[in-house]
């Protein structure tokens, strides 16, 4: 078929890639493309440290996208970081967060392996005084900048529709077009880049005094620290209050970073949906949805592009369509919180 993808995101271009290959006619429209909430994305590839009580449907989403990594970052060329996530907190206060978190992964079926303060610093010499902590050894994390640059290498991106198209596919991320545009509302989020010769050597995430920060690093001593969550009404922009409670809380965990670089310090919106879940499925005859994905749009791009692409090889049969997933289920006609 002939496909137009709107936006180039990593969602987008995934989708657009997985198309490609299987012999359809693609045609990607984005004035910026790169531009939006990928550019700032950390990049955790983490089913487990994400999962939320009452989002239960995200962890085997994550699961099930997390094993298409492997192929698609071979593909693309680009290095996966696997060496875990540690989760930490900074007194017991903090610890019970944690604590909290990973009893909710491992009831759910995650490696999850208890450590004591000590060991957590044995393992990553870099952390400051911590309560202790619990290592989540599956998951991985991938930059989604040289993601984003794989893909554009790949997938021919334009400002405007040049072609008809049988089907269009619409991945604009916090912004989507009329009518769906309701589905999708704006969560900024702040997000800081460092350098540093002393990364750690896998994601932290912490809590300090009930303040919640990650710190994921990359392999050329680029660590990136994130991220705040609020919903707004302005453009997204860093802030003064955010870029500080970031720093405070990263540098408490990690002294080192006391003496490393401010590289950039950058906001954009999150697509939330209003139970939290993506809208992957057709809206008609001829519009398929790649939307909504909110924290987990570089986790979840490669099950995104496979689904979608499922979905027009067969036509846009409702068969295909993941309930979990679809655009019209019952539970958006809520309103947005």
């Amino acid at each position: 078929m002939k496909v137009r993808v709107l936006g180039a995101g990593i969602i987008g271009l995934a989708c657009a890639e997985e198309l490609l290959r299987r012999g359809h006619q693609v045609e990607v429209v984005d004035p910026a493309p790169g531009c939006g909430a990928s550019h700032a994305a950390a990049g955790m590839l983490a089913p487990a440290a994400e999962v939320w009580h009452g989002e239960h449907e995200v962890l085997d989403l994550g699961r099930r996208s997390l094993a298409l990594w492997p192929d698609l970052a071979d593909r693309l060329g680009v290095p996966l970081h696997t060496a875990g996530t540690l989760l930490v907190g900074r007194d017991r206060g903090d610890l019970q967060e944690v604590e909290r978190q990973a009893d909710l992964a491992g009831r759910l079926g995650e490696a999850v392996e208890p450590l004591t303060g000590a060991e957590a610093r044995a393992l990553e010499p870099g952390l400051g005084p911590v309560a202790g902590a619990a290592l989540l050894p599956e998951d991985s994390s991938v930059d989604p900048r040289a993601v984003v640059r794989a893909l554009l290498a790949r997938v021919p991106v334009t400002a405007t529709a040049r072609t008809r198209a049988d089907v269009t596919v619409v991945a604009t991320g916090a912004s989507l077009p009329a009518p769906y545009s309701a589905l999708v509302h704006p969560v900024r989020g702040e997000i800081l880049r460092l350098r540093t010769d002393d990364p750690p050597a896998r994601t932290i995430r912490g809590w300090v005094r009930g303040e919640p920060v990650y710190v994921v690093p990359r392999a050329d001593g680029e660590v990136v620290v994130g991220a705040t969550s609020e919903q707004h009404d302005g453009p997204p922009v860093p802030t003064a209050g955010g870029v500080l409670r970031l720093l405070a809380a990263a540098r408490e965990l990690l002294p080192g970073l006391d003496r490393a670089e401010l590289a950039e310090a950058i906001a954009r919106d999150r697509p939330a949906t209003v139970d939290n879940l993506p809208l992957v499925g057709p809206v008609d005859e001829h519009t398929v949805l790649a939307a909504g994905h909110y924290r987990h749009g570089v986790l979840l791009a490669p099950l995104t592009a496979r689904l979608v692409a499922d979905l027009i090889d067969h036509d846009r049969d409702p068969a295909w369509v993941d309930p979990v997933l679809d655009p019209l289920r019952p539970t958006l006609e809520r309103s947005p919180r």
